[in-house]
């Protein structure tokens, strides 16, 4: 049985239990993303990236946690790089230019909390 509500774009049914890392498979050559949860409050994403994948330097206007589930990812946060590997967290400040850069194949889930 599929983990995945097929009524729902992506987002997750409260009460039930998910292994987040098996809810996006990876795809070749591509970054994917699934919102997992979104309201007034902030969103949850999970997000998959082959390896050899980015995303370029950009500004959130939020703080942003994120949790690598699977392999590693190298993110640049205000100009110094980081590697996150698996089963790790760490906050970007808002207002601070990011990047992320995956040399192997990796799996993220991406916390932003508004204020």
């Amino acid at each position: 049985m599929s983990e995945l509500n097929k009524k729902d774009s992506g987002r997750l049914e409260p009460s039930r239990i998910y292994r987040l890392e098996s809810l996006l498979d990876y795809v070749p050559g591509s970054i994917v993303s699934r919102t997992l949860v979104k309201n007034q409050a902030g969103t949850v994403t999970l997000f998959t990236f082959d390896a050899g994948q980015a995303l370029s330097e950009h500004l959130a206007p939020y703080d942003a946690m994120v949790q690598v589930l699977d392999g590693q990812a190298e993110l640049t946060i205000g100009g110094k790089p980081v590697t996150v590997h698996t089963g790790e967290t760490i906050i970007m400040p808002a207002n601070i230019p990011h990047a992320v850069h995956s040399e192997q194949r990796s799996k993220i889930l991406l916390i932003m909390i508004r204020e």
